[in-house]
Formats: structure tokens, C-alpha cells, sequence
């Protein structure tokens, strides 16, 4: 069976504008959030949809279901976050588990609640680059130039953009794997964590590459938040 998993569990503290998780503004007529949960809703692949929130939010995530997407919303199943975004992915990793059992042929796709303009494109060839590979992280081309520093002052390596790449999400996993590969590292290399799909190279796993959109930003910044207000024709908050 094949999951989507929208990962909400943070509360951010990196743009201090309202007194919600970014997650939760207004971007257009709906909810960040729910401009996700949408697009999610469009793939019929999805056997259920998790999306993970802070337990002090998981009432408002219940009530904007009722409120944006009530007749889809038997679909969707609300799981309390983590400390962290892989603690988060665990939890629900757990919940799919308990709601349909442990199968080698689970797949659960992990997404930013705050990538609002993913697409069903996105979408439908990580599900097929999982089932066919195992895992996968959506990336697009980098066309800056990527400037290494050890010490935040001077250059110490400039690599060869040709083989630099830029991690969105999704990121998608079979399930199983991807348990069995978290729960093998130690404490030590799961703080040094970025995202699932690290969880993959520390072990040397072999993650493949989904073409992403420059369009599927995340939201993470006010300057990020009056952009994506622009291109979805709203009023960002001041």
C-alpha cells in the first residue's frame, strides 16, 4: 500500500509574524497547509493520508479538515509530531503500522506541509521511483555557484555545480527500509540528521533522483511567505 505522510510537527520559530506555526497562515483563502493536504488528495495512489502536528495544533489540523476538506476527510489521519522531522516520520511510520500492518510492500511518501505547490507530477514519479528503488528524494539542478567554508569566513572548496543538486520533498521510502535504517544508528549520527534521505546515505543506501520544480518552494522565511502570496495572487500578512 502506498501512504502520504505531510510532515507539520514544528512550530516556526524562523518566521515570527503570527501567532501560529507557519504552517497554519492564511496563503490565499486556505491555510498553507491545507494547499498541501489538496494536492495530496489528488492522487488517488494514496491509500490514507498522515500528516503529523504538534500535539498542542492537533485540534485546529481536526478542525480545518472539517472545515476545508470534509468530504475527504475519512482519508486523512491526524498523528501527533515529534521532537524532530525524523522522530515525526516515525510516529506515523508507527500509525500506518498499526492501522494496516507491517508489509515489505508499504511505501510512505514524506512532504514539507509548507511546500504548498508541489505537484501531482511530483508526486506520481516518486511513488514509482519507491516501489522501484526503494528511496527517493526530489531534487532540482543548483544554478548558483555552491561555496563550501569551514569556518562561515573564507572558502574552502568550491565543487562542480554540474553535480550539485538542490533537496525539496517529497521524499519517499519503503517503509520498511527506511525503519530498519533509522533504527540502526546510533544517537550520535541520528542528532546529525537533515532529513529522512540522509537516513539512507549514512547507511549507504542508494537514493534515486525525481526531477522537482523550482515553483515547489518552502516556505520558511517572510520573504518566502509574500512570494508564494504572489504567485498564488493573495495578501501576505505584514
Amino acid at each position: 500500500m502506498i501512504f502520504g505522510a505531510i510532515l507539520a510537527g514544528g512550530i516556526g520559530s524562523r518566521m515570527n509574524i503570527a501567532d501560529m506555526p507557519k504552517q497554519f497562515l492564511q496563503l490565499g483563502d486556505k491555510p498553507i497547509i491545507v494547499h498541501t493536504l489538496e494536492k495530496f488528495l489528488l492522487c488517488s495512489r494514496f491509500e490514507r493520508i498522515y500528516v503529523g502536528v504538534h500535539p498542542s495544533w492537533l485540534l485546529h489540523m481536526q478542525d480545518l479538515l472539517e472545515k476545508y476538506v470534509p468530504d475527504q476527510k475519512e482519508r486523512v489521519t491526524i498523528v501527533p509530531g515529534g521532537s524532530d522531522r525524523n522522530s515525526t516520520i516515525m510516529n506515523i511510520a508507527d500509525q500506518i503500522e498499526s492501522d494496516f500492518g507491517e508489509d515489505d510492500s508499504h511505501i510512505i511518501v514524506t512532504h514539507d506541509s509548507v511546500r504548498p505547490f508541489v505537484t501531482l507530477r511530483i508526486i506520481e514519479e516518486n511513488i514509482d521511483a519507491a516501489l522501484a528503488c526503494g528511496a527517493v528524494d526530489t531534487v532540482v539542478e543548483a544554478t548558483d555557484t555552491i561555496v563550501v567554508s569551514e569556518d562561515g569566513k573564507v572558502i574552502t572548496e568550491i565543487p562542480n555545480r554540474r553535480k550539485m543538486f538542490q533537496g525539496q520533498t517529497p521524499q519517499s521510502f519503503r517503509l520498511k527500509l527506511l525503519k530498519s535504517l533509522y533504527h540502526d544508528l546510533s544517537e550520535e549520527e541520528k542528532e546529525i540528521l537533515t532529513d529522512a534521505c540522509k537516513i539512507c546515505v549514512v547507511r549507504n543506501q542508494p537514493v534515486k533522483l525525481v526531477r522537482g520544480e523550482v515553483s515547489n518552494l518552502k516556505i520558511t522565511t517572510i520573504s518566502d511567505y509574500k512570494i508564494a502570496q504572489a504567485m498564488i495572487g493573495g495578501n501576505a500578512v505584514d
